[in-house]
């Protein structure tokens, strides 16, 4: 069964083919993704209306080029799977809008997949791919979250945030210390030429005896620290950079680690952007190897929005029989919809 995947809920344009051959795992036949950082850099973050129209350019050239690297026809496709939700409802039409009619002119079924389950699966795609049931640490975006996953579908939500997420913390971090954007990638680079124990910041509810997240007074003691330094910010701006980011990696560490105790589990899977963060990366590692605990990551490529993360998603679905794909091609999308809703 081949499974074209569409993804265009913010500002990567990706879309990729896997082949699910049975009752092994699928595995990725091509993929292609466009970025629209460059676009966006000007002003400081993502346009919506521009985001939408530049989906519009890309996605039928990225589709053909995905074919061509699998020596696939549009004629072969079994199934057309696109991201319903959540995200930018103009970048998240342009996607199921293309989809659907993919899927109407070649007399295919689609399916709307949800954007954080492909994320949660993506970890399949890679050399490594989990076991369930597994904790699941998803960073991405405006998104941090802990789940416990029994199966495809079967996820309990165990712990989120309840204002900024970790990628929101790392973005805005950034921007009051004068970085470019992206800002969390720039923080994180920055970071590496400083001392993250240069200033004690905050870390919000690390001992608040659950699993969530809270990371916006973060931002104001970085706000107030960067303050005090003045004109000797810039002189400090990696130690500031460094203290910010250790702050962000030993809360999500910590909390894993809870989470994982409170599910009597020893295996763990961190999808998302934030996740490819390499200082989490390390301190994960080394809290994992104290405890014999299992990490697991997708490949580097895939931590971002990719298209291949929703193929891989809807055919797991479809494999688990837990969704039907449809042939009506009356779609919708949902920008806001919490992965505990979905059925």
């Amino acid at each position: 069964m081949l499974v074209l995947g569409i993804e265009s809920s913010c500002d990567e344009t990706g879309v990729a083919l896997v082949d699910a051959p049975g009752r092994e795992l699928p595995r990725l036949r091509g993929d292609a993704l466009h970025s629209q950082i460059e676009m966006h850099r000007a002003y400081g973050g993502v346009v919506p209306e521009l985001a939408s129209r530049d989906h519009i350019r890309r996605v039928l050239p990225l589709t053909q080029a995905v074919l061509a690297r699998a020596g696939a026809q549009l004629a072969d496709l079994d199934v057309v799977a696109y991201t319903r939700g959540p995200g930018l409802a103009g970048a998240l039409l342009v996607g199921a809008g293309v989809a659907c009619a993919l899927g109407a002119a070649l007399d295919r079924p689609v399916l709307g997949v949800h954007h954080l389950e492909g994320h949660l699966l993506s970890p399949f795609l890679s050399s490594d791919p989990p076991e369930f049931p597994f904790v699941a640490l998803l960073v991405s975006g405006g998104h941090t979250q802990l789940m416990r996953v029994d199966g495809v579908g079967r996820y309990e939500l165990l712990g989120e945030t309840i204002d900024d997420a970790a990628g929101e913390a790392f973005d805005k971090s950034a921007k009051l210390m004068g970085l470019g954007y992206p800002g969390g990638p720039a923080l994180s680079r920055l970071a590496e030429q400083g001392d993250p124990q240069a200033f004690k910041l905050p870390r919000p509810l690390l001992h608040s005896g659950d699993l969530d997240f809270s990371f916006a007074g973060l931002k104001t003691a970085v706000l107030t620290q960067a303050g005090k330094l003045g004109a000797d910010l810039e002189r400090r701006k990696a130690d500031l950079a460094a203290s910010t980011q250790a702050a962000i990696t030993e809360v999500l560490v910590r909390k894993a680690m809870a989470a994982l105790e409170q599910a009597g589990l020893q295996r763990l899977v961190v999808a998302g952007g934030v996740g490819a963060n390499q200082s989490l990366r390390a301190q994960l590692g080394a809290a994992a190897g104290k405890r014999n605990v299992r990490v697991h990551y997708p490949e580097l490529n895939l931590c971002t929005d990719n298209g291949a993360m929703i193929a891989m998603a809807a055919a797991m679905r479809l494999a688990a029989g837990v969704q039907a794909p449809t042939r009506s091609y009356a779609f919708d999308v949902r920008p806001r919809w919490p992965l505990s809703q979905l059925q």
